[in-house]
């Protein structure tokens, strides 16, 4: 039996995805051309996000769809806040089955390269170089709990109460939904003690590495599930580089991202 390929969709996945697309009626007068099924759409937006490959590039003959025919869906699909819903309702079932630990979490926030568009800038780390950056947090086992994207001029500590608050409510179990980790754990970027002050409002406790002390702390011993979290994330051609102008659909496959890595954990499980 041949091995399904990752774009692929199963039908569990599907119906998770199905739930959240917004209908959209056909009208009864000149209707015009019959609307691309959903599940064949949504596999050409996952085989553009594995392999990168430009929309116009899109294999026709895989029955996906045009490339524009992927994005327009992508983009009224984004519009429509499916990708936040989706990556919600994985990490409420993640926490049902006792896989999601908020004992702690990690955080941090790699620069990528660039095409151009919103939400960019000139890292002052990587020789100028403009482009955007990824932020990323997790539980203590590197499930991602949630992601942001930000011009690559932007110091990683300013995004680190965007990204705890940024965590949805997530449920799962019975009782109130959990959306604060215990500890919050960052290197020496997000080392300012005005930041550490508002995480503590937030009722979590900052385990940041200090700038100037010798390395060696132990954080990297817990830190890093994020840093493999972001190998996983950049496993997906579509997100090493930033090819979109338009910075809500580069955060829909970021998100997207997201999801299928708490869909592989949630599959490893059963």
């Amino acid at each position: 039996m041949a091995r399904p390929k990752p774009w692929e969709v199963d039908d569990e996945l599907w119906a998770l995805v199905e739930l959240l697309l917004p209908k959209v009626e056909r009208r009864t007068r000149h209707p015009g051309r019959k609307r691309h099924p959903d599940r064949l759409v949504f596999q050409g937006i996952l085989f553009v996000l594995h392999t990168g490959i430009a929309w116009e590039h899109l294999p026709q003959e895989l029955g996906f769809g045009s490339g524009m025919t992927c994005w327009r869906r992508l983009a009224e699909w984004t519009e429509a806040g499916v990708w936040p819903q989706l990556h919600e309702a994985l990490l409420a079932e993640l926490r049902g089955a006792n896989a999601l630990d908020f004992s702690r979490a990690a955080v941090d926030g790699p620069h990528q390269g660039v095409k151009g568009g919103p939400k960019t800038g000139r890292s002052p780390v990587d020789r100028g170089r403009t482009g955007s950056k990824h932020h990323l947090i997790t539980d203590a086992t590197g499930i991602p709990l949630a992601a942001t994207l930000t011009g690559g001029n932007r110091n990683d500590v300013t995004q680190l109460i965007p990204l705890l608050q940024a965590v949805p409510p997530v449920r799962g179990k019975r009782g109130r939904p959990r959306r604060r980790p215990d500890i919050v754990l960052g290197d020496r970027g997000y080392d300012h003690d005005k930041y550490r002050r508002l995480v503590w409002d937030l009722g979590v406790k900052p385990l940041i590495a200090r700038r100037g002390a010798a390395h060696g702390s132990g954080l990297e011993a817990q830190r890093w599930v994020v840093e493999r979290a972001f190998a996983h994330l950049h496993w997906f051609r579509r997100l090493r580089i930033r090819w979109e102008i338009r910075d809500d659909i580069h955060e829909a496959f970021l998100i997207l991202g997201c999801v299928l890595i708490c869909w592989r954990r949630l599959k490893s499980l059963r």
